[in-house]
């Protein structure tokens, strides 16, 4: 799709090109083909479409002058090229997208899974910032699971140890300065998604009420007072890798309650 600034956003469509649609929009180091178990297993809409971020090949680069604001509008021109999305779904940095469309265009149903908000990564800022000006990607995927993630250096050493999952998160690394500066760029407002006719917001069980997922989380809940809340057992915030059965069935049984 061409969008306002003539940039152009890829988006998989699985099932019938345009129906009853959900919207998926994938986080920081991840793209649309990591969240296609997910989309493949989604039972309760006719179209599922998923967001390729630009960033992402076969998307267009991020713009000069990127913005929280430069994803609202793509955003927004995916969702105008759908007659009747039902459900918008975000992960991650992706879910703080999708909350923050719902509060300037009206959508029927937002579901958000770890979403995250400021100052979240904010003390890895000028590390990634440099690495983005060494072009070092290794050194990004480094300091985005180390000091962004934290996992334990043993969890570090063991994707750097599978070449094909290194290499993926290596693929995805150079818009991560920017994406993590703009995220910290944008004050999350009272009343967030406030155009929303229902808001599901979802956490792992994992790492429920910890840092760093479960306490953005937190945060973000505090400014969505009309969502519902709920936790996804037994996962961290990969679900859609390490478990996209399990997540993809979650998400279908929101569809049943979905305000239309």
């Amino acid at each position: 799709m061409t969008v306002r600034d003539g940039g152009r956003v890829a988006v998989d469509v699985y099932g019938e090109p345009d129906d009853d649609a959900i919207v998926l929009v994938p986080g920081v180091l991840s793209d649309a083909a990591a969240w296609g178990p997910v989309a493949r297993a989604l039972e309760s809409w006719a179209t599922v479409a998923v967001v390729n971020r630009r960033g992402r090949h076969p998307s267009s680069p991020l713009p000069t002058g990127y913005s929280l604001r430069t994803e609202l509008d793509d955003l927004a021109a995916v969702l105008r090229g759908f007659t009747r999305v039902r459900t918008l779904f975000g992960w991650s940095y992706g879910g703080l997208i999708a909350l923050h469309l719902a509060g300037n265009e009206p959508v029927p149903h937002v579901v958000a899974y770890d979403p995250v908000a400021r100052p979240f990564g904010a003390d890895a800022l000028a590390a990634l910032g440099q690495a983005a000006a060494d072009e070092d990607d290794d050194a990004t995927v480094e300091i985005v699971l180390g000091r962004i993630s934290r996992l334990e250096a043993r969890d570090v050493a063991a994707l750097r140890a599978d070449p094909t999952a290194w290499a993926t998160m290596t693929r995805l690394a150079a818009p991560v300065h920017a994406e993590t500066a703009a995220l910290n760029a944008t004050a999350v407002p009272e009343g967030l998604a406030g155009r929303a006719g229902r808001v599901d917001l979802v956490v792992g069980g994992a790492h429920r009420g910890r840092p760093p997922y479960g306490t953005t989380f937190d945060d973000v809940r505090r400014v969505v007072p009309h969502a519902t809340t709920h936790v996804l057992p037994g996962q961290g915030h990969l679900a859609h890798l390490d478990a996209p059965r399990q997540l993809a069935a979650w998400i279908t049984g929101t569809a049943t309650v979905t305000t239309t």
